[in-house]
């Protein structure tokens, strides 16, 4: 009876120190997000200098659900920024008397070339303001530095580096694991070019895909090297040395090539900005005022904008096209479709602008998603820009958008389809020992089994589904773009393009993002008085905090992985693929 006590009191007690913690882990948790979701004005003193800290994820649009973001075991919001968010705040320091300068405080950032291209082209148009830009970093990430080349000055620690060494991509081959495992994958394509399913066919690249990839990949990197080039005052062809060479592995040899301007700690770099605000004493406050402040300071009087009811909608696409109503990091047809229909159907929203950052995905929810894009066009102006990457799928959705817009960076075309059957009967009946046996009614009432070879007639209903999707794909395209069905099956066939040659063959209409693509809505439009609308429209706060409860371990787990998560979600969005793909030939990550 002693010990059934001393257990139950034991038990007792650890109860209640749970429902303590739990208690005090919750109250922190809302205190920080009330502190999150609080919007008040922020006030900014003058000769105050906008503090950019890009440390962590970009996304193309920022403030997304209250916990999505959130770092449980920190209990503070995490770092994802959004690129809208961004953009809006360079622009508005610009224009801010209160603001004398920009601090880069860069090292590590998770953004891709296209988004940083976006973000180095508001800093440029900042400087014609006047105002000084400062930039330093620890260690440069190459991506870093591509954004810190546009400062007025770029400070590198003592012990630190840059990572400067040309644009690598790497494949994974996965032929002769499926092999050994008794897995035939079973491919049915269309277009050469179409290399998604090499890595389950092949132990190499086919010299088509080699083709491409060095085609793309040497193109954003021509003109990664041509905005350093203009920053920096430096030839290109001295940066091409630099790179070969890797002559910014160390900060000396970085300040040798002209890579940088000074050698500094963080307290130095802090004394260089108080002498550009005229502090004369070391001892001096510097105003910094961060981006998650700023965003909520007020506008500065003359970019406000009378009352007015006219509405220029930013429709958000980020991630993989799926059926059905999935969350922000997906394209879900349902939700996307809605938007872009809620948007056409509001009387008072005069252009759309649909931002795409999608590798592609599912062709027919691509193909639903489109004709709400059709529709929306026949009644108001629409203007497509594209992010990071916007193919396959991703330019299907765009094609048929009044005016298309890419960074020379964006990733675009892959005008194709494909189609992985795989036949686990190997596997199945030679490794494991298990076999199968089925009774049907009628000819294809085992139409596609894991279990099996495709039949020659199987074979052959598939591959004209597919050849079907792709002939409906380029003459989409044909429609949108003004240009002859057989001239877009010739840049088509699969073939991955930079936004540089995209433009060339007549996939985009111009170089620009997010911000170029409003004002181009806006002039289509023919308004003078408005203001920006985001779709899908978000549900309020305390509602996405109940419904994001259930997720708290994936966020938790991305809150650790950091970047690496990406692979996780890599293999979510394989989990969602079902049916006839327009993807991208593989998962492209450049940084």
């Amino acid at each position: 009876m002693k010990q059934f006590f001393k257990f139950m009191f034991a038990s007792m007690l650890g109860f209640f120190l749970t429902l303590v913690i739990v208690f005090f882990i919750f109250a922190g948790i809302f205190a920080s997000l009330a502190t999150f979701a609080k919007t008040d004005k922020v006030k900014v003193d003058k000769n105050s200098v906008l503090h950019l800290k890009l440390d962590g994820e970009i996304v193309d649009r920022g403030g997304r659900s209250p916990l999505e973001d959130f770092d449980f075991m920190s209990i503070r919001p995490s770092k994802t920024k959004g690129l809208n968010e961004i953009l809006e705040n360079i622009r508005k320091a610009g224009k801010d008397e209160n603001i004398s300068g920009i601090f880069l405080d860069l090292s590590y950032m998770q953004a891709g070339f296209a988004t940083i291209q976006e973000i180095r082209d508001a800093l440029i148009e900042f400087k014609e303001s006047g105002k000084f830009i400062v930039a330093y970093g620890e260690y440069y990430m190459q991506n870093a530095y591509y954004l810190g080349s546009v400062a007025d000055d770029l400070y590198l620690n003592p012990e630190g580096a840059i990572d400067f060494r040309g644009i690598n991509s790497e494949l994974v081959f996965l032929k002769n694991m499926l092999d050994k495992v008794g897995i035939d994958p079973q491919v049915i394509r269309y277009g050469e070019y179409k290399s998604a399913v090499e890595p389950f066919i092949q132990e190499q690249m086919s010299e088509e895909n080699r083709e491409q990839i060095l085609a793309y990949v040497g193109s954003i990197w021509n003109n990664i090297l041509k905005d350093i080039s203009d920053s920096r005052y430096l030839k290109v062809n001295h940066l091409n040395e630099v790179a070969d060479n890797l002559l910014t592995r160390d900060a000396e040899k970085a300040l040798e090539n002209g890579m940088i301007d000074g050698i500094m700690y963080y307290d130095e770099v802090k004394d260089d900005i108080r002498n550009r605000l005229g502090l004369e004493n070391d001892d001096d406050d510097i105003n910094f005022v961060t981006h998650s402040r700023y965003k909520n300071a007020p506008k500065p009087e003359v970019m406000r904008t009378k009352s007015t009811k006219n509405k220029i909608a930013v429709v958000y696409g980020m991630g993989g096209i799926v059926g059905g109503d999935g969350g922000e990091t997906m394209i879900a047809s349902d939700r996307i479709s809605r938007a872009i229909r809620e948007a056409r159907l509001d009387e008072s929203v005069k252009a759309i602008v649909f931002r795409i950052n999608s590798g592609g995905g599912s062709a027919l929810a691509s193909d639903v998603i489109l004709r709400e894009i059709k529709l929306a066009a026949e009644e108001k102006p629409v203007v497509a820009t594209m992010g990071d990457v916007a193919a396959s799928g991703g330019y299907y959705i765009a094609c048929a958008a009044d005016y298309i817009y890419a960074n020379q960076n964006t990733i675009t075309g892959s005008i194709g389809v494909f189609g992985i059957i795989p036949n686990m009967q190997e596997l199945f009946n030679e490794k494991l020992g298990i076999t199968f046996d089925n009774v049907k009614t009628n000819e294809f009432s085992d139409f596609v089994s894991f279990n099996r070879p495709l039949t020659v007639a199987e074979e052959q209903i598939i591959q004209e589904s597919i050849n079907d999707v792709y002939y409906t794909f380029i003459e989409h395209v044909a429609e949108g773009r003004g240009l002859p069905v057989e001239a877009v099956d010739e840049i088509g066939g699969g073939r991955v393009w930079s936004g540089v040659d995209a433009k060339r063959i007549g996939l985009i209409d111009d170089f620009g993002g997010l911000n170029l693509a409003i004002e181009k809505a806006i002039e289509l439009a023919e308004v003078e008085e408005y203001k920006i609308v985001e779709y899908p429209k978000r549900k309020d706060f305390f509602t996405q905090l109940m419904e994001e409860f259930g997720g708290i371990q994936d966020r938790w787990i991305k809150n650790r992985l950091g970047d690496k998560y990406k692979y996780i979600e890599i293999v979510k969005e394989a989990e969602n693929m079902k049916g006839i793909q327009a993807r991208l030939p593989y998962e492209i990550i450049l940084y």
